[in-house]
């Protein structure tokens, strides 16, 4: 009997986020010595770097009480070689829901609110498509990814010129996607009115919450907010330049993003989902608090018993016979044969991030990456890491990774090549048929001008940023325009479809992966 208790302990200690296909626990090897891993983790950074096009990257390490590593990889910039340190500010993108989400724990503390209360009881005009779910849902799901809202809808509505106000009027304009609380889909905009409830219930911004309940407590000295804290430090020189990754048929491709294609009107909008940034000194110190159960130094931040709450799973996101992940609130909870991991990734505008921790370790990391590459390049660094300090095998993640997005690469580069072949080339209709004024069918939507500038079609959104930009031919009645960082097909609606000998009646903007939810009429 002691014998199969001691196995147990050992087992359940054996904690990390090994995602090999393993039939059996992985055999354990002799440690090596704080200092081979650490030098084994910083080569894993530079083959990460080198592989995944990665201009530059910080890295923060904690583990037994003391930071092990807390330094900046590579460039802020290619054109001017400017280091990256430990100082370096990156947009943190989603690692920012679990600020809000802690702010709504300590609420819960406080006695402002309680996680089972009505979104309704705060915010007595809140209105979702479903008037059931109106009443019923609770801020707990808004912090949990289980409203019924489709998989990243309305993220994209800020880039068109938005704010935050307005995408929370629009929630009413969306229809469900599944059956509420009957499935995970992520999604940004519910963090809206979860960031409202907390500015209703303290008389205080969302802004001014984070900083005197987080970043002062926590010493987190550097950190900023939104898309004019990171625009004021790229005019500095702290902060690092965005890049952008996509694949180019079969091949990576990384280039700058600037001016209008940094998105920082978007970054303001997204707020309480993504909004802000912080340099590696900084973001170790919130992995460190998650991992010592809200305890800043010897302060108890936020009890026991709401930490509890946030790191607890609430709905599986995926499993499979090696690996479970669940998703509690703005964390995602790994269980393997190895143990059990919390983290959250981030992506934004050109930057990626991933934040760790692992308390039967007393571990905790943070990766933050100045351009867009997938995950599996921050992930091979983490799970290498969790395994060189657990004393497993030295198992390379990266190539296995790296392998794997170059035979997708592959596959897609031979499927858009089959595509374009079969692509039929319709022409464009006149611009005379499609120029003129369009009102939006809700209110909220605004209207919008089509109208030729300079021997230049153009579109202006007649809404918060008034966005004007050129509007290029597709194919056929679909033209698109690029505002804020991001491209949105119009479609022109004909009484005959592919014949453009009328007026068009209207138009539709594509926002996001074919998210189509408004209309704009033409005005006559």
């Amino acid at each position: 009997m002691k014998k199969t208790i001691l196995f147990l302990v050992i087992a359940l200690l054996a904690v990390t986020a090994g995602a090999q296909t393993m039939k059996n626990i992985p055999e354990r090897h002799p440690s090596l010595s704080q200092d081979a891993i650490i030098a084994n983790i910083e080569a894993t950074i530079g083959q990460v770097m080198q592989d995944w096009k990665i201009p530059g990257m910080g890295v923060a390490l904690y583990k037994d009480g003391e930071i092990l590593l807390c330094k900046g990889y590579g460039v802020k910039d290619l054109s001017t070689g400017a280091p990256v340190d430990a100082h370096t500010l990156f947009q943190i993108g989603s690692v920012s829901k679990s600020f809000t989400a802690a702010i709504l724990a300590q609420l819960s503390d406080e006695g402002l609110l309680g996680w089972d209360d009505r979104v309704k009881d705060h915010l007595p005009d809140f209105e979702l498509f479903d008037p059931w779910v109106t009443e019923n849902i609770q801020i707990k799901d808004l912090t949990s990814h289980r409203t019924g809202l489709r998989d990243d809808i309305g993220t994209y509505l800020g880039n068109l010129g938005y704010n935050r106000d307005d995408i929370y009027r629009m929630l009413k304009l969306m229809p469900p996607a599944y059956t509420f609380r009957g499935d995970y889909q992520y999604n940004n905009i519910t963090f809206i009115p979860a960031a409202m409830i907390i500015e209703k219930v303290t008389g205080k911004s969302w802004e001014e919450n984070v900083r005197e309940r987080i970043f002062t407590p926590l010493g987190m000295t550097h950190s900023t907010l939104n898309g004019e804290g990171f625009g004021a430090a790229l005019a500095d020189g702290s902060a690092a330049l965005p890049y952008a990754f996509e694949r180019k048929g079969r091949e990576m491709d990384v280039w700058p993003m600037l001016g209008d294609e940094q998105a920082l009107w978007w970054l303001t909008v997204i707020g309480p989902a993504g909004s802000i940034s912080c340099p590696p000194e900084d973001l170790i110190k919130w992995a460190v608090f998650h991992l010592h159960g809200g305890k800043a130094g010897d302060t108890q931040l936020i009890s026991e018993k709401q930490m509890d709450f946030l790191h607890r799973g609430v709905t599986i996101t995926s499993q499979t016979p090696e690996k479970t992940n669940l998703y509690g609130h703005c964390w995602f909870i790994e269980q393997t044969r190895k143990g059990r991991l919390y983290f959250h990734t981030g992506t934004t505008w050109g930057m990626t991030t991933l934040c760790a921790f692992i308390p039967e370790m007393d571990f905790a990391m943070t990766i933050q990456v100045n351009n867009e590459s997938p995950s599996e390049a921050r992930h091979a660094i983490l799970r290498r890491a969790i395994d060189l300090f657990l004393g497993y095998e030295d198992y390379d993640y990266e190539a296995e990774y790296l392998t794997a997005w170059y035979k997708r690469a592959d596959e897609r580069a031979t499927a858009d090549e089959k595509a374009a072949a079969e692509r039929v080339a319709v022409p464009a209709p006149a611009w005379s048929r499609i120029q003129g004024h369009y009102t939006g069918e809700h209110d909220v939507l605004g209207d919008i001008d089509v109208f030729i500038e300079g021997g230049k079609l153009m579109i202006q959104m007649h809404n918060r940023k008034a966005w004007k930009r050129e509007l290029k031919h597709v194919n056929g009645n679909v033209f698109n325009f690029r505002a804020d960082g991001w491209g949105f097909d119009v479609t022109f609606d004909f009484e005959k479809p592919d014949e453009w000998g009328s007026l068009a009646r209207g138009l539709s903007i594509t926002v996001g992966s074919g998210e189509e939810f408004a209309n704009w009429k033409r005005k006559l």
